[in-house]
């Protein structure tokens, strides 16, 4: 058992937040695999509304993009799609995600990814006072003001949420 560190390894992510500027709290928890934001809401003792899933997907082109969604919400891709002006979207597999980002699955974060994408964010994430998104590695969340999407993302709000 490692002993839980307070400082978290540098990351593609804190760099890119540090390097704007950009004010984050460090939540590191005990990752467990398929867990996903249901895990990391109970570990940190927070809503699982306010943690923020960082999916990657494709459109028709196979054109890369992230969707920021409510840990408790799925993206409904038809909605997406029609939003966004694309025929279709869809998520990508495993591996063009991590190719994309430079992020292994459950550990992608918006900042700082490898390819820059076109970012879109559910609108009601906007509204919540504080979120908790992926700080690019597994078994760890940064939290920030979701405004920080907007200004250092040029993230688009879309409204695509569907109760999972």
């Amino acid at each position: 058992m490692l002993a839980k560190k307070e400082h978290v390894s540098v990351t593609q992510a804190t760099q890119f937040l540090r390097k704007h500027k950009a004010e984050f709290s460090e939540h590191p928890y005990a990752y467990e695999e398929h867990g996903g934001t249901g895990v990391s809401a109970r570990e940190l003792g927070v809503d699982e509304h306010a943690v923020v899933k960082t999916l990657v997907m494709q459109d028709e082109a196979a054109k890369p993009l992230i969707v920021l969604m409510h840990g408790d919400r799925k993206v409904s891709t038809k909605n997406l799609a029609r939003q966004i002006g694309c025929k279709s979207v869809e998520p990508c597999k495993p591996e063009n995600a991590q190719k994309h980002s430079g992020y292994l699955v459950g550990g992608t974060s918006p900042f700082g990814t490898k390819k820059t994408m076109p970012v879109y964010v559910e609108r009601g994430i906007l509204a919540l006072p504080k979120i908790y998104i992926n700080g690019g590695q597994r078994g760890y969340l940064v939290g920030i003001a979701p405004g920080l999407l907007e200004s250092l993302l040029q993230a688009s709000p879309v409204d695509c949420a569907l109760e999972e």
